[in-house]
């Protein structure tokens, strides 16, 4: 590993270690949530809900996780399945890019490690997807691996452990927090040891005031005895966030409803959706007249809005308003920028499966059960 220019060091005797360790895993073990991925060993069952918690709530990713593993039970079930089966089964907890990569690393697993994940940090790494802190997690908690994993509920413990100043969020402060916690790591607990700094973070030092009084370990803290606890890390400016504004078309014929498919590159991609186009706030709806019109041909008329749903992508805020369509029945045609179109019931199952947005905005429109 390249060593960093800031020296690492503990702040804390040898004793104050131990003493720490021993504190923090007593209350983990006794006080730990009950989570289903936390009642098996299975290190494919595990690596499945490390990468289903990234930017996804808990409660979200309970039973994604259970149907997932239900259709997809080990890591050869995952790689032979079709990429529209593994995307459709992922679909609603968002950020596709993460479904593509498990099943990118599953098919790399199966040609290169038999079908197992290796119990080696290097060849972790080298599967897509895995950065450090996915190598760390599914390497210590499935495997056994003396890894310590950062996140950032970690990041933001360890600021006030160390009462450190600075955004625990950056590169370089994370890279500093890899190697203090490499250091506090207990050899042979490594497991228990990053959950319990996670479970730590998510449940008594959260963002704002922790509950300093519920902390195990609060003794140790330097933040804590400078009663500083509540002011760090400091608070990020929210940037402002460029909005991405869409006009989609709801299209029924016979009680389905017109879908269309996304390339399989590019926003949601691979998903079905209403068929719709990028406009100005305020914008009429020249631009998605024009293409429900090579879609389903001329006489449809694009009618008023009839629903609003807004969405946070990684980089920018949706907005999507759904315009009702009046339009003749025939066989629909593909019309770009989408590579399928069809007539469909949109509570079906369909490859590739539904984004996110689209169940949102057939919610809001009233047509999805």
């Amino acid at each position: 590993m390249r060593r960093l220019k800031e020296k690492v060091a503990l702040p804390f005797a040898p004793a104050a270690v131990a003493d720490l360790q021993e504190r923090l895993l007593a209350w983990y073990r006794a006080e730990k949530r009950d989570l289903p991925w936390r009642r098996t060993t299975d290190p494919y069952a595990i690596w499945i809900s490390e990468v289903m918690l990234q930017q996804t709530r808990v409660e979200t990713v309970k039973p994604y996780w259970a149907r997932f593993l239900a259709r997809f039970p080990t890591v050869l079930a995952l790689a032979e399945a079709p990429l529209d089966d593994v995307l459709a089964h992922w679909s609603g907890l968002g950020y596709y890019a993460r479904g593509r990569k498990l099943h990118e690393a599953a098919r790399v697993i199966v040609e290169r490690h038999g079908g197992a994940l290796p119990a080696d940090a290097a060849a972790l790494a080298a599967l897509p997807g895995f950065g450090p802190y996915t190598v760390a997690a599914v390497g210590s908690i499935g495997l056994g691996l003396d890894e310590a994993a950062v996140d950032g509920n970690v990041a933001r413990v360890l600021t006030r452990w160390l009462c450190r100043e600075g955004d625990p969020r950056e590169a370089k402060a994370l890279a500093f927090f890899r190697e203090v916690a490499s250091l506090l790591l207990p050899p042979g607990a490594a497991g228990d040891w990053n959950q319990a700094m996670m479970e730590l973070g998510a449940t008594r030092c959260g963002p704002g005031a922790p509950a300093c009084l519920g902390c195990p370990v609060a003794t140790h803290c330097l933040a804590f005895r400078a009663g500083r606890q509540a002011e760090l890390p400091p608070r990020r400016k929210a940037k402002a966030r460029p909005e991405l504004h869409l006009a989609a078309a709801l299209v029924v014929r016979d009680g389905e409803t017109l879908l269309a498919r996304r390339p399989d590159a590019g926003l949601f991609a691979s998903l079905w959706e209403l068929p719709a186009v990028t406009v100005e706030a305020g914008e009429g709806t020249a631009l998605l007249q024009r293409l429900v019109d090579e879609m389903v041909g001329g006489g449809a008329v694009v009618g008023e809005a009839i629903g609003t749903v807004e969405q946070t992508l990684t980089h920018r805020e949706l907005k999507l308003t759904v315009h009702a369509v009046a339009a003749q029945a025939q066989a629909p045609r593909i019309a770009a920028p989408y590579v399928d179109v069809r007539f469909a019931d949109p509570a079906a199952a369909l490859p590739g499966g539904l984004s996110s947005v689209t169940r949102k905005a057939l919610r809001a429109s009233r047509q999805e059960r």
